[in-house]
């Protein structure tokens, strides 16, 4: 007899539905539905389930819902993601008032990247960078950093993901990787958000073993290739005090 993995319909539903937050804070019935591809009777009946447990909340005046109560009280029993998260803070506030740009936080969570910490840049035209986003590792700064410094069967993985961007040319890329590795750093220029670019380097710990990224991001207009250059040793002198403080 073949061994099969033993779901629960009904709790897969309702956990799909729960990571159609991960990218937006608030969402319709309708919008939910489409996501998920569910009809909107059925994706009803589940979110009306989740409100009443706590782990969603809806808004009377827009008629969306977001992420309950619940959601944070189980988010408090995650040390690997939290602490990191809020150790690190202060640390990150000082770039961000350094250098006037968002400054973010990132772990690698098999062939994606999580933003675990972010702070905003106070100027009017910023980048925003929402907390809990899960990234591709296949553009951006920050991805191509935890790539380099991944195991080779991730980043074989990664190459053969058949979610790979056509307009990322993979030789291309591996090259980057080993140039991220020799140089420390890692910088884009709207490889994922138009009028965006970004630097990051890694945070490697006490083992020896690359933990997190470090990012840097603000509109193409104020970060050209040499200021970007510039700010990625500051950004490598933060790192290292941070890898002493994560251990």
């Amino acid at each position: 007899m073949e061994d099969r993995k033993l779901t629960v319909r009904a709790v897969e539903r309702a956990l799909d539905i729960l990571l159609c937050f991960t990218q937006e804070s608030d969402l319709s019935l309708t919008e939910i539905a489409s996501r998920i591809s569910l009809h909107k009777s059925t994706v009803h009946r589940l979110l009306t389930t989740l409100e009443d447990k706590g782990f969603l909340l809806r808004i009377e005046a827009t008629e969306k819902y977001r992420l309950g109560i619940r959601i944070w009280e189980l988010s408090t029993h995650l040390p690997t993601l939290d602490e990191p998260a809020a150790l690190l803070l202060p640390a990150m506030e000082k770039l961000r008032d350094s250098l006037g740009e968002t400054v973010s936080l990132y772990l690698r969570d098999d062939l994606e990247r999580v933003r675990i910490q972010a702070v905003q840049s106070r100027q009017a035209i910023r980048r925003v960078a929402q907390i809990g986003a899960r990234l591709p590792l296949s553009v951006g700064a920050s991805s191509k950093v935890l790539a380099a410094y991944a195991p080779h069967e991730v980043q074989a993985r990664l190459l053969a993901d058949p979610n790979w961007p056509e307009a990322v040319d993979r030789s291309t890329y591996l090259e980057q990787l080993q140039e991220i590795t020799r140089r420390g750093y890692a910088t884009s220029f709207e490889e994922r958000e138009p009028g965006a670019a970004a630097v990051a380097v890694p945070i490697t710990g006490r083992a020896g073993n690359v933990v997190a990224a470090l990012s840097l991001s603000g509109p193409v207009s104020r970060l050209s290739r040499e200021t970007l250059e510039d700010y990625a040793m500051i950004l490598a002198e933060k790192a290292a005090e941070m890898g002493l403080m994560m251990g």
